[in-house]
């Protein structure tokens, strides 16, 4: 694909941090941390991490790749496919 393509492409997208199925996640993150029993630092601590990185996905204001979502998961004690299914109900 020729650079000038992506590029155009690219400008139209909009950041998944503003949308609101990103905040239906971050919700349902911090829903399933509340569930646990868990603090933020608790979950930042599992996962070795700044309790600030904890704060900022469940705010909406960093971003989780699929790596990230997964030990996020596994912190909390949570099926990640469960929480995905779940997600997918609340946004329809």
């Amino acid at each position: 694909m020729l650079p000038g393509v992506m590029a155009s492409r690219a400008r139209g997208l909009v950041k998944s941090l503003h949308q609101p199925e990103y905040q239906a996640l971050c919700a349902l993150l911090t829903e399933a941390r509340r569930k646990a029993g868990l603090s933020q630092q608790e979950v930042a601590r599992r996962l070795k991490r700044p309790q600030s990185f904890v704060a900022k996905y469940e705010g909406g204001e960093r971003r989780l790749d699929v790596i990230e979502f997964l030990s996020v998961s596994e912190a909390l004690g949570a099926d990640p496919v469960k929480l995905l299914r779940s997600l997918v109900r609340k946004i329809g």
